[in-house]
Protein backbone atom coordinates (compact mmCIF):
# COMPACT_ATOMS: atom_id res chain seq x y z
CA UNK A 1 0.00 0.00 0.00
CA UNK A 2 1.21 3.47 -0.94
CA UNK A 3 1.01 6.05 1.88
CA UNK A 4 1.69 9.77 1.53
CA UNK A 5 2.63 11.57 4.75
CA UNK A 6 2.76 15.38 4.64
CA UNK A 7 4.50 17.26 7.45
CA UNK A 8 6.91 20.17 7.48
CA UNK A 9 8.61 19.05 10.68
CA UNK A 10 11.64 16.85 10.02
CA UNK A 11 11.40 15.06 13.38
CA UNK A 12 7.76 14.11 12.74
CA UNK A 13 8.71 12.82 9.29
CA UNK A 14 11.37 10.61 10.88
CA UNK A 15 9.00 9.34 13.59
CA UNK A 16 6.29 8.50 11.06
CA UNK A 17 8.84 6.78 8.83
CA UNK A 18 9.86 4.64 11.80
CA UNK A 19 6.25 3.67 12.46
CA UNK A 20 5.84 2.71 8.80
CA UNK A 21 9.01 0.62 8.87
CA UNK A 22 7.26 -1.66 11.38
CA UNK A 23 4.63 -2.55 8.76
CA UNK A 24 5.93 -4.98 6.11
CA UNK A 25 4.95 -4.15 2.54
CA UNK A 26 4.08 -0.53 3.20
CA UNK A 27 5.47 2.02 0.75
CA UNK A 28 5.89 5.48 2.24
CA UNK A 29 6.36 8.75 0.39
CA UNK A 30 6.82 11.95 2.36
CA UNK A 31 6.31 15.59 1.52
CA UNK A 32 7.39 18.62 3.54
CA UNK A 33 4.89 21.03 1.94
CA UNK A 34 1.51 21.16 0.30
CA UNK A 35 3.08 21.92 -3.07
CA UNK A 36 5.35 18.89 -2.81
CA UNK A 37 2.40 16.70 -1.77
CA UNK A 38 0.41 17.76 -4.84
CA UNK A 39 3.39 16.97 -7.06
CA UNK A 40 3.94 13.53 -5.52
CA UNK A 41 0.23 12.69 -5.70
CA UNK A 42 0.15 13.59 -9.38
CA UNK A 43 3.10 11.27 -10.02
CA UNK A 44 1.49 8.37 -8.17
CA UNK A 45 -1.80 8.52 -6.32
CA UNK A 46 -1.47 7.32 -2.73
CA UNK A 47 -3.86 4.82 -1.21
CA UNK A 48 -3.76 6.50 2.20
CA UNK A 49 -3.04 10.11 3.19
CA UNK A 50 -1.81 11.48 6.50
CA UNK A 51 -1.61 15.27 6.49
CA UNK A 52 -0.35 17.67 9.15
CA UNK A 53 -2.77 20.41 10.18
CA UNK A 54 -0.20 23.21 10.06
CA UNK A 55 2.11 23.33 7.04
CA UNK A 56 4.41 26.14 5.98
CA UNK A 57 2.59 26.84 2.71
CA UNK A 58 -0.97 25.76 3.54
CA UNK A 59 -3.03 23.88 6.11
CA UNK A 60 -4.17 20.27 6.09
CA UNK A 61 -7.82 20.99 5.28
CA UNK A 62 -6.94 23.23 2.34
CA UNK A 63 -4.44 20.68 1.04
CA UNK A 64 -6.94 17.84 1.20
CA UNK A 65 -9.44 19.95 -0.74
CA UNK A 66 -6.78 20.79 -3.36
CA UNK A 67 -5.87 17.10 -3.73
CA UNK A 68 -9.53 16.15 -4.16
CA UNK A 69 -10.21 18.99 -6.62
CA UNK A 70 -7.15 18.04 -8.67
CA UNK A 71 -8.68 14.57 -8.97
CA UNK A 72 -5.44 12.88 -8.02
CA UNK A 73 -6.45 11.40 -4.68
CA UNK A 74 -9.58 9.58 -3.59
CA UNK A 75 -7.82 7.76 -0.75
CA UNK A 76 -8.90 7.89 2.88
CA UNK A 77 -7.17 10.77 4.67
CA UNK A 78 -6.23 11.38 8.29
CA UNK A 79 -5.44 14.77 9.77
CA UNK A 80 -2.41 14.73 12.03
CA UNK A 81 -1.75 17.45 14.60
CA UNK A 82 -0.10 18.29 17.88
CA UNK A 83 -3.22 20.39 18.54
CA UNK A 84 -5.92 18.57 20.47
CA UNK A 85 -9.54 19.06 21.33
CA UNK A 86 -12.99 18.94 19.85
CA UNK A 87 -12.25 21.91 17.56
CA UNK A 88 -9.55 19.97 15.75
CA UNK A 89 -11.74 16.86 15.50
CA UNK A 90 -14.59 18.96 14.14
CA UNK A 91 -12.32 20.65 11.61
CA UNK A 92 -11.07 17.26 10.45
CA UNK A 93 -14.59 15.91 10.03
CA UNK A 94 -15.82 19.01 8.19
CA UNK A 95 -12.82 18.90 5.84
CA UNK A 96 -13.48 15.27 4.88
CA UNK A 97 -10.83 13.48 6.90
CA UNK A 98 -11.63 9.98 8.14
CA UNK A 99 -10.10 10.80 11.51
CA UNK A 100 -7.70 12.97 13.44
CA UNK A 101 -4.48 11.69 15.02
CA UNK A 102 -2.27 13.25 17.63
CA UNK A 103 1.48 13.37 17.20
CA UNK A 104 3.54 11.36 17.15
CA UNK A 105 1.55 8.74 15.23
CA UNK A 106 1.93 5.30 16.75
CA UNK A 107 2.31 2.00 14.96
CA UNK A 108 -1.03 0.77 16.33
CA UNK A 109 -2.91 3.80 14.94
CA UNK A 110 -1.26 3.24 11.61
CA UNK A 111 -2.05 -0.48 11.54
CA UNK A 112 -5.73 0.19 12.34
CA UNK A 113 -6.01 2.76 9.55
CA UNK A 114 -4.32 0.43 7.10
CA UNK A 115 -6.66 -2.41 8.04
CA UNK A 116 -9.68 -0.11 7.61
CA UNK A 117 -8.35 0.75 4.13
CA UNK A 118 -8.10 -2.96 3.27
CA UNK A 119 -4.34 -3.38 3.57
CA UNK A 120 -3.03 -6.68 4.90
CA UNK A 121 0.67 -6.35 5.80
CA UNK A 122 3.08 -8.79 4.17
CA UNK A 123 4.40 -11.46 6.47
Amino acid sequence: MQVLYVDDDRINLMLFSSACAAVPGLQLRTAASGAEALELAREQAPQLLVIDLHLGDTDGATLLQALREAGVVEAPAYLCSADEGPEVDSLAQQAGFVGCWGKPVGVQQLRLALAAAGFAPAT
